[in-house]
């Protein structure tokens, strides 16, 4: 499988809302959805959630992470 590495940058409210509706999904242990460049993502309610904290220099980075197995 081809690998696929897609950085986005949202506004604070557009990053507020998609994270509340992740949050919402998975607590119904429902399939979140969500489209990225352009590809329709369907990430299962038993995906793996890692938070994940990098620091390099000044600068530090949080990444909350979500991951499954591609069918």
């Amino acid at each position: 499988m081809k690998k696929i590495d897609v950085e986005k940058k949202y506004t604070k409210k557009q990053f507020i809302e998609k994270i509340r509706r992740l949050a919402d999904t998975l607590e119904k242990e429902k399939t979140f959805i969500i489209q990225v460049n352009g590809k329709r993502l369907n990430i299962p309610s038993d995906a793996t959630v890692t938070i994940e904290h990098e620091r390099e220099g000044g600068d530090e980075e949080i990444e909350f992470q979500l991951k499954w197995k591609h069918d």
